[in-house]
């Protein structure tokens, strides 16, 4: 696993703050026979009505 930065916590803080949800931390992910880690996962949930 890779170490984290000084700019770590302030980064998912701030993600956090804007209303993100952390999903991993850090996002590991295999490819073509390759591992590699990601910062971080996040998503941010987005609602939408329509009328009728």
């Amino acid at each position: 696993m890779p170490a984290k930065d000084i700019f770590h916590d302030a980064l998912k803080n701030a993600l956090i703050k804007e209303g993100w949800s952390i999903t991993d931390d850090p996002l590991y992910l295999e490819f073509g026979g390759v591992d590699m880690y990601v910062y971080l996962g996040a998503e941010k949930v987005v609602g939408a009505e329509k009328d009728g």
